[in-house]
């Protein structure tokens, strides 16, 4: 794969995410959920830090994990020009360090500019370059939506540590750069002899 069209994969992710996130962001109050199907959601939430809605705790811990990202794309993106300038590199590879690149990219986005370009989401829809911004740069949060409580119930009895208590299955809400990144080391994983292969010169 060339790196024009490694950019453009890149660029239609970026599009996707942005577009769904400034959508949710201003079409729904933090907290509204909409029921597609009884096993898909889109709940709106905002968090502080790392994927799959999970956070980094302490004063500078959001200021340091969007430092760190940065950091880390600029290296992704190094990796993935590196990869298609030896010529050797399979599609494969190329593709997964495509997509991790336009995950990490996307939710950076969102930690850079949205305290500064959007205002609360608690009680009210956000308006989009708002005079009252409800942070500062490099403290934005992230916007998920994407929910899939596929099965809700209390476990058995007899399971341990878990048994009796309610679970839900799949519990995590995400967003298009998520799924990306996850998409991106899934292909790492699961076609690892494929994508670490080196082309015949």
């Amino acid at each position: 794969m060339s790196l024009r069209k490694a950019y453009l994969l890149i660029f239609l992710v970026l599009i996707v995410d942005q577009i769904s996130k400034i959508y949710i962001k201003t079409n729904f109050i933090l907290g509204e959920e909409v029921e597609v199907f009884n096993w898909f959601k889109i709940h709106f939430i905002e968090n502080e830090g790392m994927a799959w809605g999970t956070q980094i705790p302490g004063t500078y811990g959001k200021l340091f994990l969007t430092l760190f990202r940065l950091v880390a794309v600029g290296g992704i993106g190094y990796w993935l020009w590196d990869s298609v300038e030896k010529k050797h590199s399979s599609n494969y590879l190329v593709v997964a360090i495509a997509l991790i690149l336009a995950g990490a990219f996307g939710n950076i986005i969102d930690s850079v500019f949205y305290g500064v370009i959007f205002d609360d989401s608690s009680s009210q829809l956000a308006t989009l370059f708002s005079k009252e911004p409800y942070g500062t740069y490099f403290h934005g949060k992230v916007v998920d939506m994407f929910y899939f409580p596929i099965w809700q119930g209390n476990l058995p009895e007899w399971l341990p540590v878990w048994g009796g208590r309610n679970f839900t299955f799949f519990n995590a809400i995400f967003n298009v750069a998520d799924v990306a990144i996850s998409t991106g080391v899934g292909i790492l994983i699961a076609f690892n002899k494929k994508a670490f292969h080196h082309k015949e010169a």
